[in-house]
């Protein structure tokens, strides 16, 4: 029988051991999403079969697995019906999600046409060039540029690392009015802002970037990243004053050129479904998406 129990930013070493053997290209499979998330999607997890296994439940609050870590061809199978078997018990509308297509794969040459595979559009996640977010160059940024101009021009304006002085306590402060200004009661961004506040005392342990951007010493904006492997950076949380105009392109831009420069992609994560997150990462104009599939199973195969 499976038993899980909830991830803390203390098993950063278990995880590490599993997830450093993969490539992922969505931000699921980041220690820092997980941890960020782990109320809200109530993040668990146990090893089976020396196998990390990962439940959490989505927006909707229904739970799923994640892809296992360290599975083997010979004991995927095996894996495979024990998770069938807690997914009928605990009545679970999805066996995966958060599947990348390469793990899909391998379901596919397994199990045929006892899978059914529905791809999860709303949290595909975007993909850029982190030289073209730097350069903002050509037509099709040409007002990202404008708006980075008029910030460099119009305002007097410092960025600090998160390592100075004051600069947590100011970011977490920061997180905490944007909370209020922007649906406060949301139970999901009420999740968030209790993961910021983790992951800010914890930037060294979790090898994280940050930065905070002043206004007449005021912060205006910040965001936090990590570099996700050879060639993908992540952008985990981007906050910003909507009264400052171009904030949001400027403390993008300085980020990735201060820190995530030396890798090819930045992965800014998913829209959600909501449209004026879907049309702010649009602006940007991705590269490619980064695709995340549902799998169910059909019945027949669960004892077999």
């Amino acid at each position: 029988m499976l038993t899980f129990k909830p991830i803390t930013i203390d098993d950063k070493i278990i995880f590490d051991k599993y997830l450093n053997k993969y490539n992922f290209n969505t931000c699921e499979y980041s220690f820092t999403s997980l941890i960020i998330w782990k109320e809200g999607c109530d993040v668990q997890y146990t090893i089976y079969d020396n196998a990390l296994i990962i439940k959490k439940k989505d927006f909707n609050e229904n739970y799923y697995f994640m892809q296992p870590l360290g599975y083997t061809a010979s004991n995927l199978k095996n894996i495979v019906r024990e998770l069938l078997k807690y997914k009928e018990e605990h009545s679970m509308p999805y066996l995966f999600k958060d599947l990348e297509q390469p793990f899909l794969d391998e379901l596919k040459k397994i199990y045929g046409d006892n899978i059914q595979i529905r791809a999860d559009i709303d949290n595909f996640d975007y993909i850029y060039d982190s030289s073209k977010l730097i350069s903002l160059s050509g037509k099709k940024l040409h007002s990202k540029k404008n708006h980075y101009n008029y910030f460099v021009k119009t305002y007097d304006y410092k960025v600090k690392d998160f390592s100075e002085p004051g600069v947590k306590d100011d970011i977490k402060k920061a997180a905490e009015n944007w909370y209020e200004k922007n649906n406060k009661g949301d139970r999901h961004l009420f999740y968030e802002l209790k993961g910021i506040k983790e992951i800010v005392e914890n930037m060294d342990f979790l090898n994280l970037n940050a930065i905070a951007v002043y206004v007449a010493d005021n912060i205006a904006a910040f965001t936090i990243g990590e570099r996700l492997n050879d060639n993908m950076g992540i952008i985990h949380i981007e906050k910003g004053s909507s009264s400052v105009r171009g904030v949001y392109t400027f403390v993008n831009k300085t980020f990735v050129e201060n820190y995530l420069s030396n890798v090819k992609y930045i992965n800014r994560e998913q829209d959600l479904g909501i449209p004026g997150l879907r049309k702010a990462k649009k602006s940007y104009h991705p590269v490619k998406m980064s695709e995340k599939y549902c799998v169910n199973f059909s019945g027949a195969i669960i004892y077999s």
